[in-house]
């Protein structure tokens, strides 16, 4: 096995407290390294369908080094990751974008926080008028 499998598989180990009661994921990754495009899928696979998070809790960054070069348009997700929020960032480029995208994730995730804390709660109040 080689030694960054086996740092990942190690860190594994810590995921479950990371995802315990997760509202939200955002996973950064470098688009000029194929490896992250498959580790995305992992991650996708284990902090989002696991968790049984809806997509739009989750959020793709796909992060650009400057001068890279990379082509946005060219980049090939998994299927699986297609529904997602994807943004592109450079911060050397217009890192107000990314802090615009970054609001608006935030603001679907507390909303929909709020909307599970609702629907707890009227679940408890039905409970208990079933009971009286």
């Amino acid at each position: 096995m080689r030694n960054r499998e086996m740092r990942r598989l190690r860190f594994e180990t810590c995921w479950p407290a990371l995802m315990k009661e997760s509202n939200g994921i955002i996973i950064v990754f470098n688009p000029d390294l194929p490896r992250h495009l498959k580790e995305i899928e992992v991650w996708y696979t284990s902090f989002v369908l696991q968790q049984r998070l809806q997509d739009s809790q989750c959020l793709l960054i796909a992060h650009h080094k400057p001068g890279s070069g990379t082509d946005k348009e060219q980049l090939h997700l998994a299927q699986a990751l297609s529904t997602l929020k994807l943004i592109h960032s450079n911060l050397d480029d217009d890192p107000e974008d990314v802090r615009t995208e970054f609001r608006k994730y935030l603001a679907k995730v507390v909303s929909s926080m709020f909307e599970r804390q609702d629907q707890e709660e009227m679940s408890i109040i039905t409970q208990n008028f079933r009971n009286l």
